[in-house]
């Protein structure tokens, strides 16, 4: 009597399979990939909005100034005071497509690193159009429309989503997500300065 046999997947071909599928899943849905960074310039722009509110309650209570360090030359001396009196949540200030490290819960962070950039010295009463934090920048000039923003390359600096584009968090709370280049002109007010993260 002759015994049928059935055909199943040998464990060689379903390896190959599943190599196929992870490099599918890398190249549209990997942190390198635009669908990828896309979602992650999102979750990015609910941080920076969460960090309104934070930096919001900081100037009710310094007459409408957002924070100012004197003599900081970055990103997380100006923002560390923030933590742990407006906010408790340090994790709003990594960006979700930076490779940049998660920082403790509610624990001051100046020596540490964060991902975003910060335009030291405005008010709450500057205008609404002024911009506050931003994903890292590739310098720390006024933009014009049209000028690099951010990282085109992906290389640092600048680089949050990877060649991407990213975010920029305005003085009335609206966020705007875009490409490299600046979709409006970001002057630097007189009295203020842009802060990029640490190197």
């Amino acid at each position: 009597m002759i015994v049928p046999t059935t055909r199943g997947f040998s464990l060689l071909e379903l390896l190959f399979s599943m190599s196929i599928i992870l490099v599918l899943y890398v190249t549209m849905l990997g942190p390198g990939s635009k669908l990828g960074q896309s979602r992650r310039k999102a979750a990015c722009a609910v941080n920076l909005a969460q960090m309104h509110m934070s930096l919001s309650l900081y100037a009710a209570e310094h007459d409408g100034a957002y924070p100012i360090v004197a003599g900081a030359t970055n990103s997380e001396t100006a923002l560390s005071p923030l933590v742990p009196y407006y906010t408790t949540d340090t994790s709003i200030f990594v960006c979700p497509g930076s490779s940049d490290g998660t920082l403790p819960g509610a624990q001051p962070f100046a020596e540490r690193r964060i991902s975003y950039a910060y335009y030291m010295g405005l008010k709450r009463d500057a205008s609404p159009d002024a911009p506050l934090v931003s994903d890292e920048q590739c310098d720390a000039q006024p933009k014009r429309k049209g000028d690099a923003l951010f990282s085109g390359t992906g290389k640092a600096p600048g680089h949050n989503h990877r060649g991407y584009g990213g975010n920029v968090l305005f003085v009335d709370g609206h966020v705007e997500t875009g490409d490299a280049l600046a979709l409006r002109d970001l002057a630097i007010p007189t009295g203020v300065v842009l802060l990029n993260p640490k190197p």
